[in-house]
């Protein structure tokens, strides 16, 4: 396609004319300040659905979350989300969503509602029940006896939505179980 000389001049009429206009339309600031939620408290977390750990703010009020969103002032993602982050508040008020625990008894077909202390007590027995069956105080290697103090029988899974602190503690409480396989889901 060739450029004439009549075609030029219109191309660069037309840019001069939004190059103008631009300075005449002074650029508007950002009403998000005021439309903020009037009484809702604030607080930021981290998105749990991968291991990029966007920011993200979210707004409470009379115990209810009422919004979430990106967080401008975070490192990773200055404020914008993905599709599944943006998405994070209608998972958290779905009616699906399960609130309190869940128990099926071997050979049953239906799940109970227990209460946490229920579970927790469960849960905590089974670890130690699990961890006394499969305990290896020493090793042989050569005709000499080792101490190793472990388990293999109990492995430790982290995921995206934990912080550094929560990641350090969840390190320290697998060695407390006495196991080495602490994994973090971004791994695999």
């Amino acid at each position: 396609m060739a450029l004439g000389r009549r075609d030029l001049f219109k191309v660069l009429a037309t840019g001069s004319a939004g190059v103008a206009l631009e300075t005449l339309l002074a650029p508007q600031a950002s009403r998000a300040a005021e439309m903020r939620l009037a009484g809702a408290k604030e607080f930021t977390t981290v998105c749990n659905f991968c291991s990029c750990g966007c920011g993200m703010v979210g707004h409470v009020l009379d115990g209810k979350l009422v919004n979430l969103e990106g967080d401008p002032n975070h490192v990773v993602n200055e404020g914008s989300l993905c599709v599944k982050g943006a998405a994070a508040f209608a998972t958290h008020d779905s009616k699906q969503r399960l609130t309190t625990p869940k128990y099926r008894a071997p050979g049953s077909d239906r799940w109970v509602e227990i209460g946490w202390d229920e579970a927790l007590d469960k849960i905590a027995r089974k670890i130690k029940t699990t961890r006394d069956a499969t305990w290896v105080a020493t090793e042989e290697d050569g005709g000499q006896e080792f101490p190793v103090n472990r388990t293999d029988a109990i492995a430790l899974l982290g995921g995206a939505q934990n912080t550094n602190e929560e990641a350090y503690l969840w390190n320290k409480m697998g060695r407390l179980f006495g196991t080495s396989f602490v994994e973090h889901q971004a791994r695999l």
